[in-house]
């Protein structure tokens, strides 16, 4: 007999020693723990039956081939209303699967579970309540539901993309519907990875063809053109060159287009005075270590990044020459002499070594005594400064809003319907989420926010600044008159158009009733989930999306982030993947994906984890950069490496309260 390490005798057939049989007491208390899991689960499925038929309606209006996957959504959402966290540990204890993998086929993995509880319980075939199986789109209110009503599209067997499945064939059909999915939306899965890119193109892909030749050449799968920026003309060329560079290459690319949608901004401010304020750069101790620069008249053809005053008449400039001193009195009537250090045809390069306020107007006078005059200087943009405990006044107007000391900051904002929606109480983002404030009275013509968060030096807002109502439900539609025209061009050049702060499942409706009337039914739809409404209303739109052919979920990370709180972001994101996968719906991982990189040339070691968890998305998107080339390089990369890798992960099934109004 080995001594044990407490220095105690063990004892022959105990229930601690390795590979002995469990005592029959311990028997007995597994069995029980197992009959109750089955009981629970057994609940479950009686949930899904409720849900099932309480969205009966909504799921037989979804397009055949989406049946299976809109059912499989209300499950899910259905088993999500309950807090599973200890049913998960019982079933872990169990050596039972936890859960923790059944987005994309609900009901076969709860089934699967109790078929193995009863068998641990002793109890043979489990008794399972009928759930209800799928609805036709002419079936009666009343009539039964098929349960087991064949797939209109069976799965491929060898699916694109794979991503973990459930027990039993459905779980695994799950998996294959996502995958084809994703290749009807962002095109086929390319070799070495199931993860797509997506690129955001920059104002140059309109007269830069090569760029969009590199970007594909690069690995770029999905090239997105946002209608918020430039114009149709651009859009067009845009185009023209990303096809015939993936036309070149061989390559199937998809063209995503953005509406802009209702962003709400704030209103021009009047501007400043035409002055400019140029100084030299000086060291830690204040001496000039190199002289300002400035352009008096037309600057050099070589930009050099100087700036340039007019001078009238520019005859007086031509006489100018290099070492030649000209004196002002500048806006604040500060004597100034500047020197000339290089002329060209056209203009005069000088130095000083003070700082000099220029202004429309000012007199310069040379050795000869003769004299030009500064020209018009361009307006100076104004900014409000605002800090924690101000009031900040939102005004219901487009006009410029002067910026003045007395009475409370003001600035226009551009959403009339937000004076009519807010309420006092109500939250208000500025800024990307820079400045937040509280509304504290409101009315048809203003609005007044106390600022709760700002720079401890107080920060300062300009025109054209995001503003976001996180707690206001904003009764407006998310497809403008803008849209709908802009719509026009993007049903006949592009394959996917990308609907841009939708709300809730009318705005989806109104959207498809325009590609109706358009006959742009070969036109797929992605929505993008930026606001708080729409992450809440995010299952009514998926089963309102879900009557299209082919449509997916863009997680708008940088709007969506500013709404619900950066602390809140992580598990906002997690769950629209979950609800995502479970709808069978690809999912665009979007917003400063290797930011860093593409804007600068150096990716953050944060950016390259953040490009990594992307791999659990279909579609991950980079936003433009002068290093936009490398950043796909990089993420086609980070992607390929991370496709080797199983997607192993338990989630805990606490309740998601986001979508409690969907379970009924």
């Amino acid at each position: 007999m080995t001594a044990p390490r407490n220095g105690t005798a063990e004892t022959p057939g105990a229930e601690s020693r390795l590979g002995a049989a469990p005592s029959p007491g311990a028997a007995q208390r597994r069995a029980e723990r197992a009959a109750a899991c089955l009981s629970r689960v057994t609940g479950l499925l009686e949930a899904l039956g409720t849900a099932r038929v309480a969205r009966r309606e909504e799921i037989a209006r979804v397009n055949p081939r989406h049946l299976r996957s809109a059912v499989n959504l209300v499950d899910y959402a259905a088993v999500r209303a309950q807090d599973l966290r200890s049913l998960q540990n019982e079933l872990a204890a169990l050596g039972v699967s936890s859960l923790g993998r059944m987005e994309a086929g609900v009901h076969e993995h709860l089934v699967a579970v109790a078929q193995t509880l009863a068998a641990v319980a002793g109890q043979g075939a489990p008794e399972l309540p009928d759930v209800p199986g799928f609805p036709t789109a002419t079936s009666s209110p009343d009539a039964p539901w098929s349960s087991n009503a064949p797939s209109s599209h069976p799965a491929p067997e060898r699916p694109d993309a794979e991503r973990g499945g459930a027990p039993g064939a459905e779980g695994r059909s799950g998996q294959a519907t996502l995958a084809r999915n994703a290749a009807g939306l962002l095109g086929p899965a390319p070799q070495g990875r199931g993860t797509r890119t997506m690129v955001t193109m920059p104002s140059e892909a309109a007269t830069d063809a090569g760029l969009a030749r590199r970007l594909v050449a690069a690995g770029m799968d999905v090239a997105r053109i946002n209608c918020a920026h430039d114009g149709p003309e651009q859009w067009a060329r845009m185009v023209e060159h990303l096809r015939a560079a993936a036309a070149e290459q061989d390559r199937d690319l998809r063209i995503a287009m953005d509406l802009a949608g209702p962003k709400v901004r704030t209103g021009p401010l009047q501007p400043g005075p035409r002055v400019a304020r140029i100084k030299p750069q000086r060291d830690a101790t204040g001496h000039v270590v190199r002289p300002a620069r400035l352009w008096l008249g037309t600057p050099a053809p070589v930009d050099d990044g100087v700036a340039c005053v007019p001078v009238e008449p520019a005859a007086w400039l031509a006489e100018r020459q290099p070492g030649d001193r000209l004196h002002l009195r500048d806006a604040r009537d500060s004597g100034r002499t500047l020197r000339v250090v290089q002329t060209h045809e056209g203009g005069v390069l000088v130095e000083f070594s003070k700082t000099v306020y220029f202004a429309t107007g000012l007199a310069l006078t040379s050795r000869d005594g003769s004299e030009a005059e500064l020209g018009e200087l361009a307006e100076t943009e104004q900014r409000v400064r605002l800090r924690a405990g101000e009031t900040l006044r939102l005004l219901n107007t487009s006009e410029p809003v002067p910026v003045t000391p007395e009475g409370p900051a003001s600035i226009g904002c551009t959403l009339p319907e937000a004076f009519r929606d807010a309420r006092v109480g109500h939250r208000v983002l500025l800024d990307d989420g820079k400045m937040g404030g509280v509304v504290r009275a409101v009315g048809p013509g203003t609005m007044d926010v106390e600022i709760t968060r700002a720079a401890p030096g107080g920060s300062r807002l300009a025109a054209e600044k995001g503003i976001n109502f996180p707690d206001t439900d904003l009764r407006i539609p998310s497809l403008t008159a803008q849209d709908r025209e802009d719509l026009r061009f993007v049903a006949r050049h592009a394959d996917i158009v990308n609907m841009s702060f939708v709300r809730r499942a009318q705005d989806v409706a109104d959207l498809l009733a325009e590609l109706d009337a358009l006959d742009a039914h070969g036109l797929d739809v992605t929505l993008k989930i930026e606001t708080v409404g729409g992450f809440e209303q995010l299952p009514m739109m998926l089963l309102e999306a879900m009557r299209w052919e082919d449509c997916g979920v863009m997680i708008a990370r940088g709007d969506l982030a500013v709404e619900t709180g950066f602390e809140r972001m992580a598990e906002v994101q997690e769950e629209i993947l979950w609800l995502c996968e479970a709808a069978h719906v690809p999912v665009v991982w979007a917003t400063q994906v290797l930011e860093s990189l593409a804007k600068k040339g150096v990716p953050s070691r944060a950016e390259i984890t953040d490009a990594a968890q992307g791999q659990r998305a279909e579609c991950v998107m980079l936003n433009k950069g002068p290093f936009v080339v490398e950043a796909v390089r990089t993420l086609v990369s980070v992607l390929e490496r991370m496709s080797g890798h199983a997607s192993t992960k338990t989630d805990l099934l606490r309740a998601l309260h986001a979508w409690a109004g969907f379970v009924r």
